[in-house]
């Protein structure tokens, strides 16, 4: 009980029904970015590798059309999955102001059906993972934004953009 009183967000996550061109990627989280209330924003989807990493063409470079530079509220950022889904962290207090928003801007702008879903799918809380990338005492130090974002092998400048 106690634990859920601290939650102050919630996650909605859009799912297409087909992957996501680099063109409408762009035009979509422009959108969203523009709306009030987002606090976060995930891709999720498959890789799209630069080299091929196993078998007969392993080394060799990969021409992947949609591997591409998108540009989000002015910056720059290489695309490195196929969108299939899109996660946005929002305040639960301004959550209906915020779907009211979402809804009209989805219809218009997504090429294909999907499906919205509603809950926590992000960590809300530290996790081993976030220990082993920054250590004891982090939580006074970082954005807590980028709590359970961690890939402790790989730097956070390589998977996670701060877009303002």
């Amino acid at each position: 009980m106690e634990e859920s009183k601290k939650i102050n967000i919630i996650d909605i996550k859009i799912v297409p029904n087909r992957f996501l061109k680099p063109k409408t990627t762009e035009k979509l989280l422009n959108k969203i970015y523009n709306l009030e209330g987002p606090q976060r924003v995930l891709i999720h989807g498959p890789s799209l590798p630069v080299k091929v990493f196993y078998g007969p063409g392993k080394g060799h470079d990969v021409n992947h059309t949609d591997r591409k530079e998108i540009d989000i509220k002015g910056n720059s950022i290489e695309l490195r999955v196929s969108v299939g889904e899109i996660v946005i962290t929002a305040d639960i207090s301004k959550f209906n102001d915020f779907m009211d928003e979402l809804t009209p801007m989805l219809e218009e702008s997504m090429p294909c059906d999907y499906s919205i879903l509603v809950g926590i799918f992000t960590r809300t809380k530290t996790t081993i993972s976030d220990y082993l990338k920054y250590g004891d005492n982090f939580e006074s130090v970082i954005d807590n934004r980028y709590i359970g974002l961690v890939d402790s092998r790989r730097k956070s400048s390589e998977t996670v953009k701060v877009i303002k």
